[in-house]
């Protein structure tokens, strides 16, 4: 009787399924598709035989957002990308894609991709491989050009749209995936490692590009291992590990406050311990070290040390970098792994 009861009352609290509205009929069904988010997955699972690749991941990525996606090889990233694009199957749970189910056909036209590992026939060109995939995807011929156009230009390829692929670097070639990948002006665009191959100057014309397509409403995809780039271009983040997301949120909520190194001379004991109302005070060496400061803060600790009779001779203001807080994280999941 008691279980009754407790079955009774999950289903109960249970959330509405997300498919439910997605599937429906009528003008309110495609209204809804319109307004939803870019991704909303809730509870997705994936096992391969007794493998568990993707372990309850639920996300939701707004349109016009540029969303990270880390993790370590084997993380479930990959995993994640073919289900989001209805290359794989779900063990369990749900999603939507620009409000449709996973795998649906004319949302998947609206999506943009750029896997890892691709290549082209080396003896088309590049204009070729465009106009090939403006077939696929079903662009109008009579945009084609237009939209080939574009893309070369937006890439940096306009002055090579002639040469065959097989005579361009791996940068080039990765440019020349990321144009396909931004035919028809998709409302979601999933870039896996999109900077891999390039050089500093190819991984700023990327950034750019990804600003772009944030400032145009359509959202990104980011899947990479260059935690720097991420750091420069994205709205959140998630930390996938062992198939579990660890870690979801703003970098500013993921990364934490800042602290700030102080070498000053001048201060007794009386006037360190003022200082503590700014935070967790502690020394290293000939540095005062305050934890849990905001930038906006560090000018009025200089000014109280000044004011405590100290000497201020350099101050450096410190941020968890995006690649120390992801290996802590790492850490912990490690650490609860066997919870």
């Amino acid at each position: 009787m008691a279980t009754d009861v407790r079955e009774a009352r999950d289903e109960r609290v249970r959330p509405p399924s997300l498919l439910k509205e997605a599937t429906g009929l009528g003008a309110k069904a495609a209204r809804l598709a319109a307004s939803a988010p870019a991704i909303q997955t809730r509870d997705l699972v994936k096992r391969y035989g007794k493998h568990t690749a993707l372990d309850g991941l639920t996300m939701t990525v707004p349109r016009g957002e540029v969303f990270g996606f880390l993790g370590p090889n084997g993380a479930g990233k990959t995993t994640s990308v073919k289900l989001l694009l209805g290359l794989a199957r779900a063990t369990s749970g749900e999603g939507l894609v620009l409000g449709a189910p996973l795998g649906d056909i004319q949302a998947r036209r609206r999506v943009g991709y750029l896997p890892e590992l691709f290549r082209y026939q080396d003896w088309l060109t590049a204009r070729e491989i465009l106009g090939l995939h403006c077939k696929l995807a079903g662009i109008p011929r009579a945009e084609r050009a237009r939209e080939i156009d574009a893309a070369l230009e937006t890439v940096g390829l306009a002055d090579r749209a002639g040469d065959r692929v097989g005579t361009f670097s791996k940068g080039m070639q990765q440019r020349t995936g990321l144009g396909v990948a931004l035919l028809g002006r998709p409302e979601l665009v999933i870039l896996d490692e999109p900077t891999s191959a390039l050089d500093p100057v190819g991984r700023h014309d990327v950034r750019e590009i990804i600003r772009g397509l944030r400032e145009r409403g359509t959202a990104v995809f980011l899947n990479s291992h260059l935690l720097s780039e991420v750091e420069q271009v994205c709205d959140r983040v998630a930390v996938v590990d062992h198939g579990r997301v660890v870690a979801m949120g703003t970098l500013d909520s993921l990364l934490g406050q800042s602290i700030v190194r102080l070498r000053v001379t001048g201060l007794d004991a009386r006037g360190q311990e003022a200082l503590r109302r700014f935070g967790p005070l502690s020394t290293d060496g000939p540095w005062l070290v305050v934890q849990g400061v905001d930038a906006d803060e560090i000018p009025d600790i200089v000014a109280e040390a000044v004011r405590l009779g100290g000497r201020v001779y350099a101050v450096e203001p410190h941020r968890t970098s995006l690649e120390d807080r992801f290996l802590q994280l790492l850490g912990d999941g490690e650490g609860k792994e066997g919870h």
